[in-house]
């Protein structure tokens, strides 16, 4: 390197830079010094700069030698682009190298513990500012804040004022003003769009930056929640490729079980596209019954580190909503070759139980086994066999081995909560034909039952071998949602002795105590709400609403990652692994040596993904039966209120669903108290009360199916008392005309800020 090449004395930031591109060798200390002729304190400062340097992430280095940090400074701003098994993947915010390289991609760490609980989840297109490092071959991001502001997606119907400027109306009924589009993209009018901040400024506006077509269109507001909560829902060609290679694996007869002799039933709603599992059972000349619970084998065909396990990880389950399923496998798999379909030979996880004349399960053993399922039936059309004496031996078989288990669920004296559920109807167009109560049958039950045994008997199955298991967890009520309940049943004049072992039959022996069924159905919902949310985990907490010591998750790989898992440790533990395959697939069916060693990682994961569904699923419905009403609006119907807050009162229509909100300021001319333990609205005037299971008629005002928002208000307004106005932003202000002009809102103009001082 010529010398006094570089210019004589302490060198900036971007000379150091400069030195360190150009240096044939590692540029320590002593050469960057040497270079720009430094001596005496002009070193000490030369070190000092170079610390704060690699400080701020310009550079890296250790105690001899620097370098470039290859674009990643030490401290950057991040944005969320993936969640990988459970684990966001950023990428640098602003990433523009000279030589187009793709931007690197750093798995972010988050806090764990009570840290963790301090804010939600990251999710895709989140902002962080994060410390970075370089691990191994890869990068690490530590966060260290959420960047807040609008610098998520936000979705939301395209409206256009008198002077023709975009609105963006957001479809999360959260959000309840429209938002200034500054970019349009080719948006028209009424699309339903994706759009994201023009700029770092709040007053930059949005850009669209995709169209997703007509909001009230047919499947739209499946789309709206798959987009809101971030739900993949397309499969890479490298996962499709691998799902259509592993389908083609042929089934080795020697190394299974042959189950293809018994009249196996998979009993299933009218409308699965999937059938996970299938059950048998006949008398065993004892008083019980031998049984067999048959689950589709995904974990051969669905094998660790491969590209189809990989989605499956990042879906986490299958997502149902009433017009479409977002599947956790391709449909090669998940609706064909891994579905037990009758008539035709299906690998599957046998679980062999031996039922006792009291419905114990005395033993239970696990195989992998070929299956040819003799009939795949409608729980209704089950039900009406048995009903009108027409059933099968087979059928009526089950029947009577699950009045044993039955009798052994009596014993156990689960949690039981008879809630109703909602069902939507879709005709052939895609369009609302009826909402429906779900109807509950004992066809329903019978598959139940037969489920609960085989996911014990797995779970046992796997400490017997001191394996690792994913166990479903329910924990008992916390001492603060027990308190809260016990202060609500005082105002039905009821107890709740917190002194006691609070266990599911005390609430099932509260709740058989009332007569009065409106009671009853309040009571209900309240019990409900003291539970808290069953999650996955490697250690076990017993599942308290089912009163059971040990509980997995092992009958629905087809659609639950959880079980998948679950079913890999069994080919673990119990030696059950299938010859190598000759395809380009992972060579074996067991549990990776990732998750055996840290089970909490992908458990968590799991969990999160569950709660995501059930999100998604809730705001869908929550759209259909908005729409269902939309057309009803001004029509009065019986509601029961279901949650009082000082804001106003939550009401339910009765037979139907759909939960709405009825502001205070339509309730009367006067101050309403709330009461929260006794959860009511009182008038300080006139005394009139509002609580909780109370019947009202009240009259629709509000029906957004872009949004799932209801609002309704008393039948009989009062004079003076506010009216619901119809939910909206900017749209609802349209310019007036005045001559040639358009006139505008009157007052300071919204781009001039007000400049007097503050008193």
């Amino acid at each position: 390197m010529a010398k006094n090449k570089f210019p004589q004395g302490l060198p900036t930031r971007q000379q150091v830079l400069d030195f360190i591109a150009q240096s044939d060798e590692p540029a320590g200390k002593r050469e960057i010094a040497k270079a720009f002729g430094l001596k005496g304190t002009e070193k000490i400062a030369l070190k000092t700069l170079l610390k704060d340097m690699a400080e701020e992430g310009l550079i890296d280095g250790n105690r001899s030698a620097f370098h470039a940090m290859g674009g990643v400074p030490r401290v950057t701003v991040l944005r969320i682009v993936e969640i990988d098994e459970g684990e966001p993947v950023a990428i640098p915010d602003s990433w523009q190298p000279e030589d187009a390289s793709p931007p690197p991609r750093l798995r972010v760490v988050e806090p764990r513990g009570k840290a963790r609980d301090r804010g939600p989840a990251l999710r895709v297109g989140d902002r962080i500012l994060a410390r970075t490092e370089e691990a191994g071959k890869g990068w690490l991001a530590h966060p260290m804040k959420k960047i807040q502001g609008g610098e998520e997606q936000l979705m939301g119907v395209v409206e256009l004022d008198g002077t023709g400027k975009g609105w963006l109306a957001p479809v999360d009924k959260r959000v309840r003003n429209a938002v200034p589009i500054s970019d349009l993209g080719g948006a028209e009018a009424g699309q339903l769009v994706l759009a994201e901040p023009a700029g770092r400024s709040p007053r930059s506006g949005m850009k669209v930056v995709a169209v997703l077509g007509d909001p009230l269109a047919p499947r739209a507001f499946s789309l709206i929640a798959i987009h809101k909560h971030g739900i993949p829902f397309v499969f890479p060609e490298a996962a499709l490729r691998e799902a259509e290679e592993a389908a083609k694996l042929p089934l080795s007869e020697d190394k299974r079980e042959d189950l293809r002799h018994l009249p196996i039933v998979a009993i299933d709603p009218a409308d699965a596209r999937d059938h996970d599992d299938a059950i048998w059972a006949e008398p065993d000349g004892q008083g019980g019954f031998n049984a067999l619970v048959a689950i589709a084998d995904v974990s051969f065909y669905v094998r660790p580190g491969g590209q189809t396990d990989r989605e499956a990880r990042k879906r986490g389950n299958s997502v149902y909503f009433p017009d479409r399923v977002v599947p956790m496998l391709p449909e090669v798999l998940s609706a064909d070759v891994c579905s037990l379909k009758s008539g035709a030979d299906r690998a599957a996880m046998a679980c062999h139980l031996s039922i006792d004349s009291e419905g114990r399960i005395k033993d239970w053993r696990f195989t992998r086994a070929i299956v040819r399922i003799a009939e795949v039936i409608a729980y209704e059309e089950a039900q009406r066999r048995i009903d009108s004496g027409e059933a099968e031996a087979h059928l009526a078989n089950l029947w009577d081995a699950w009045r044993l288990l039955e009798k052994a669920r009596n014993a156990r004296d689960p949690l039981n909560l008879e809630l109703p559920e909602r069902r939507v109807v879709l005709d052939e167009q895609g369009k609302i034909a009826e909402i429906a109560i779900r109807e509950r049958l004992d066809a329903h039950r019978v598959v139940e039952d037969f489920m609960i045994a085989a996911n014990v008997a797995a779970a046992k199955a796997l400490e017997a071998k001191v394996a690792p298991v994913v166990y479903r967890i329910h924990e008992p009520p916390s001492r603060e949602k027990l308190v809260a309940l016990k202060d609500y049943l005082a105002t039905f004049d009821r107890k709740l002795s917190l002194g006691q072992v609070i266990t599911p039959s005390l609430f099932n022996r509260m709740l058989k105590d009332i007569a009065d069924e409106a009671e009853k159905a309040l009571i209900m919902e309240a019990v409900l709400r003291s539970q808290t949310q069953a999650y996955y985990g490697p250690r076990n907490a017993g599942h308290f609403g089912l009163s059971l010591g040990s509980y997995a998750h092992f009958t629905s790989p087809i659609r639950r990652y959880s079980d998948l898992l679950v079913h890999r440790a069994l080919v673990d533990a119990y030696g059950l692994e299938q010859p190598r395959p000759k395809a380009d697939l992972p060579p074996t069916s067991g549990q990776s040596d990732r998750d055996r060693g840290d089970l909490a990682r992908v458990s968590e994961a799991i969990s999160n993904a569950e709660r995501r569904a059930m999100e998604a699923e809730r705001d869908t419905i929550d759209r259909y039966v908005a729409a269902w009403l939309s057309g009803k609006v001004g029509e009065v119907f019986d509601t029961r209120i279901t949650g009082v807050q000082k804001f106003g009162l939550f009401a339910t229509i009765i037979g139907l669903g759909g939960d709405g909100l009825v502001p205070v300021s339509t309730l009367g001319a006067e101050r309403f108290n709330y009461d929260e333990k006794a959860q009511r609205l009182i008038g300080e005037l006139s005394g009139e009360e509002f609580a909780m299971g109370q019947i009202l008629k009240l009259r629709l005002a509000e029906a957004n199916p872009l949004t799932g928002a209801l609002k309704f208000e008393p039948v009989d307004v009062a004079e003076g008392v506010q009216r619901i106005e119809r939910r909206g932003g900017k749209m609802e202000h349209k310019p007036r005309r005045q001559g040639n002009y358009t006139a505008g809102k009157r007052g300071r103009p919204s781009n001039i800020r007000h400049q007097g001082k503050r008193k």
